[in-house]
């Protein structure tokens, strides 16, 4: 269903990424989605196939270039030698105008653990954005100037989440709130990563996450009225 694209930054530089689009693509609304920890793997690849079968041409940027990993070591290296303001303000800056450029009136921005803490940065940072969808992951707040948030939010939070505590998230709400963003935060019975199908059981790659299919079919209709309002 998707394919290898390449895109330029504002800065210039060129960034590979995976693009799904629906059947007809032709003025269809767009989306960033954006990585967890892991890198651009098979797994968001699936998350992005299902937005374009939602009608959406939804594109991951390879934030990694060309890494990806299974070992939490080596996710956590690769995480922290990224630069966050680079990567929203950059990388994904660029997928959003690249997306726009392409024939997408409207284009929204979702991500994932790491890659929701970076819909919160692109949020700030990326003026042509239109909506964002933040999946259990935020930046320490100090970096979030909530007043240059012009765009509606949702976000979707795990209770029990150990890497991204709940009380981070309440923080980031009364911050939101105090800027006049418009936004919406539910909270899941949940550990961290609860969308991410392949962290079950034995096959899971650390015991802080853990798939609930219940809460991510939950989190998965929300997050679709919302695009459909904010982005069609």
């Amino acid at each position: 269903m998707g394919r290898s694209v390449s895109f330029s930054r504002p800065d210039g530089a060129t960034v590979q990424g995976y693009l799904a689009e629906p059947p007809n693509p032709a003025g269809a609304p767009a989306l960033v989605v954006i990585q967890e920890w892991w890198g651009l793997n098979e797994q968001i690849r699936g998350v992005a196939d299902r937005f374009a079968q939602a009608g959406y041409r939804a594109l991951v940027p390879d934030l990694y270039r060309g890494k990806s990993t299974v070992e939490a070591e080596e996710a956590n290296h690769l995480m922290t030698n990224l630069n966050f303001g680079d990567a929203a303000g950059q990388d994904v800056r660029g997928a959003v105008q690249f997306l726009k450029a392409s024939g997408s009136t409207k284009c929204g921005v979702t991500g994932f653990c790491m890659g929701g803490a970076l819909t919160v940065l692109s949020s700030v940072h990326v003026p042509e954005m239109d909506a964002g969808v933040i999946w259990y992951g935020y930046p320490p707040l100090e970096y979030v100037d909530a007043a240059k948030i012009k765009v509606p939010l949702m976000g979707h939070w795990a209770t029990r989440d150990a890497p991204f505590p709940i009380a981070g998230v309440d923080a980031l709400e009364a911050k939101l709130r105090a800027a006049g963003v418009a936004f919406e935060f539910h909270r899941y019975d949940a550990l961290h990563a609860f969308f991410n199908e392949t962290q079950v059981g034995e096959k899971k790659l650390l015991p802080v996450i853990e798939y609930e299919p219940q809460a991510a079919a939950l989190a998965w209709s929300r997050t679709l009225a919302f695009f459909g309002r904010s982005l069609k």
